[in-house]
């Protein structure tokens, strides 16, 4: 059995989310933020999991749970 969070379709959308993290989030220096590249892979990773079907919201799911102190 496939697992379906890495189906054709799936890795597709969190490529598409990977990529609209990092285009806003990616560039800046890590030094004057309170996230890595760690948390955006993360947050994409998540998403995905979680079923979403789209990549809409992921910007603001990012803020919500991974702009912390922890990253």
């Amino acid at each position: 059995m496939v697992d379906w969070r890495y189906s054709e379709e799936r890795l597709k959308l969190r490529a598409e989310c990977l990529n609209i993290l990092l285009k806003t989030y990616g560039n800046i220096n890590i030094n004057e933020v309170t996230y890595s590249t760690q948390a955006i892979y993360e947050c994409a990773d998540s998403w995905v999991s979680q079923g979403h079907q789209i990549s809409a919201g992921i910007v603001a799911y990012f803020k919500a749970y991974y702009m912390t102190d922890e990253y």
